[in-house]
């Protein structure tokens, strides 16, 4: 007969104990260690499966991939849902996180059963949420419960292909003693969908919750749990939405998405590029577009910069979208290499849009910005430009460079400033490359 031994986990931190103590050893939380059990298990049962050689293990589903609906969630996701893949979505509360992924379930094509599961709403506050939408799927289940087993029983029964739940925080297993959203539930509740995912190859989206900080709460060791990392990105004073992974298992990391929120729910923005441009103020002092690469396409930005006599003793370097840090050595550079003295100016670089770019490409373009505003002349007319800039002065090549330049040539720009190691061998028709390796070449052609 198997015999059970009783032991004692932290429903804050997941640490194990042979015996109950008042404050645990791990995390030093007090009374947070709860009683649990523990199976015997002989050596035929503990046996796992045996290794199987590479060439006999068969393909799988050789690349199947289900439509959502939504193109460019289906961009974020790599090109569309994986059968058996588990997708953890973070974001702040009200950012449409439930909204968007009830669009989904609806629309995913194929006429797949799918099960959303919630622990945070009743049955009626998300059917009203549906007839709002204007949703009607007649393969959508819905469930309120909080039990994980009876979430993964129902999902088994109704023959689920696609799995929601929302959200983890409110998903407890029987097993366990502690609470629902502490770091042993959590831990246990993800590392079963994962098995269920995998064993019964069913798509599984998990909404987390996120932290004042931004980041998914729970233990780190959930986000390396499952495929997919996605965050929901929005700007309270923005009507759009950025959808962004940061990691993605069966597809590119950093992928972005952009949606607009209306009355009928969430819509996809085909062309964003069109939603961080402002024709109106390009050809101002200050103001320069960009070609930033986000994930697997290019995304052309405007950047704006605002030079002006400093109020005290120390000059203020305020970068929104770009890194601070980065700015400050570029104005470095720029005084040493373009015999442009700004020590006593305050220097504001704004990216239009709300847009966070973390590439080294707007380095070129944020001091030609820099410049234009300390001039007060503007930059030559319907000019586009990227490049990173060393600190020698030298203009270095980024990546997908003839890319860059057939979008900007695309959206309707004449001149293209970039290094001279991204000039394409067949530049198109309208659009004039210039090629530079000096800051100092940058700043004649801009001009």
């Amino acid at each position: 007969m198997t015999k059970r031994k009783r032991a004692y986990v932290c429903t804050e931190c997941g640490a194990h104990s042979v015996k109950w103590v008042g404050q645990c050893p791990e995390c030093s939380a007090w009374n947070s260690l709860a009683e649990t059990t523990l199976s015997g298990r002989d050596a035929a049962v503990a046996a796992g499966p045996s290794p199987e050689l590479l060439a006999e293990v068969s393909a799988g589903d050789d690349g199947q991939r289900y439509p959502t609906g939504f193109g460019e969630f289906d961009r974020v996701l790599g090109g569309g849902v994986v059968p058996g893949v588990v997708v953890l979505i973070g974001g702040d509360p009200g950012v449409g996180k439930s909204t968007l992924l009830q669009q989904v379930s609806a629309h995913v094509s194929g006429g797949l059963p799918v099960l959303y599961a919630t622990g945070e709403e009743s049955l009626r506050q998300v059917a009203d949420r549906a007839r709002r939408l204007a949703l009607a799927s007649r393969h959508l289940h819905l469930l309120a419960d909080t039990s994980l087993e009876n979430v993964l029983d129902q999902a088994t029964k109704s023959d689920a292909r696609v799995l929601v739940i929302d959200s983890m925080q409110t998903m407890a297993s029987n097993d366990l003693p502690s609470a629902a959203g502490s770091v042993a539930q959590l831990r246990e509740c993800v590392g079963r969908i994962v098995q269920f995912a995998k064993r019964r190859d069913v798509a599984v989206f998990v909404v987390g919750h996120v932290t004042k900080e931004g980041a998914i709460a729970g233990p780190r060791v959930v986000e390396h749990m499952v495929d997919t990392v996605m965050y929901f990105e929005n700007d309270p004073a923005s009507r759009y939405t950025l959808i962004r992974t940061v990691k993605n298992r069966f597809g590119a990391s950093g992928e972005m998405g952009v949606f607009a929120m209306g009355a009928a729910g969430f819509r996809e923005v085909r062309n964003p590029s069109a939603i961080f441009l402002s024709r109106d103020t390009v050809d101002e002092p200050g103001s320069l577009v960009s070609v930033a690469w986000e994930g697997s396409r290019p995304l052309l930005v405007e950047l704006q910069a605002l030079v002006a006599e400093g109020g005290s003793g120390y000059p203020k370097r305020v970068a929104q979208g770009v890194d601070q840090n980065r700015i400050a050595l570029l104005l470095a550079v720029l005084q040493r290499h373009g015999g442009i003295q700004l020590g006593a100016e305050d220097v504001f670089v704004n990216v239009v849009g709300g847009l966070r770019i973390g590439e080294t490409a707007v380095d070129l373009p944020s001091l030609l910005a820099i410049v234009s505003s300390f001039r007060d002349r503007s930059c030559r007319a319907r000019l586009v430009s990227f490049g990173e800039v060393g600190l020698a002065g030298e203009v270095r090549p980024v990546r997908f460079g003839a890319e860059r330049v057939a979008a900007a040539a695309k959206q309707g720009y004449a001149i293209a400033i970039v290094p001279q190691a991204n000039v394409p061998k067949r530049p198109p028709k309208d659009i004039e490359v210039i090629g530079v390796t000096r800051l100092r070449e940058a700043l004649e052609a801009c001009f």
